[in-house]
């Protein structure tokens, strides 16, 4: 058992039967009334966020997932081919359980697959992912690296806000905690 109180991002917990990555958390202490703490949580199964309000020093159970270093193979349909570099052991994910994630997944990386008491749940991506740029409009003379923004489709498929100066090619790095530009490469 945990108390909220020690909450930190990426903790696992067990409530209501379901297992739970905190993503945010805030410590609330109101002029009038209890403390509690604001989470916002993530479903490892399913992958649906939640805001979750807890009474101060409200205890939970910590779910102990294991962590499995894999290399992202291929897509067949809406299944997802993982190896383990170490024992060649294949496994597939489906597109559902790993919905936000396919969007930074390039073959060849590595990830890390994890598990709850022998059940995959899902994959833990790197923080920052580097991508190409394969469609963005032209930048127009006259604009600068502060000024404005256009979109970018990178190779995954996911579309970026990204400065004007990117162009198609350029190798961009993206946050995976928020699907954000961070720079150019």
């Amino acid at each position: 058992m945990i108390s909220v109180n020690d909450f930190k991002t990426g903790l696992t917990i067990e409530v209501d039967n379901s297992i739970w990555q905190v993503v945010e958390f805030q410590h609330v202490k109101p002029g009038k009334g209890a403390a509690f703490v604001r989470s916002k949580l993530k479903n490892l199964r399913t992958g649906h966020m939640q805001d979750k309000t807890f009474r101060a020093g409200e205890k939970v159970a910590r779910a102990h997932i294991e962590n499995q270093k894999m290399q992202y193979l291929y897509a067949s349909g809406d299944m997802y081919t993982f190896m383990n570099m170490e024992t060649f052991e294949q496994i597939e994910l489906s597109a559902s359980q790993i919905e936000y994630e396919i969007n930074f997944l390039k073959e060849n990386m590595e990830v890390n697959v994890i598990s709850y008491q022998g059940e995959t749940v899902g994959v833990n991506l790197p923080k920052n992912v580097e991508l190409t740029v394969v469609e963005a409009d032209p930048g127009v003379k006259g604009n600068t690296v502060s000024g404005g923004s256009k979109s970018a489709v990178l190779e995954t498929g996911l579309t970026v806000q990204v400065p004007m100066f990117i162009n198609e090619g350029d190798k961009l790095v993206i946050s995976t905690s928020d699907g954000k530009y961070v720079s150019r490469v």
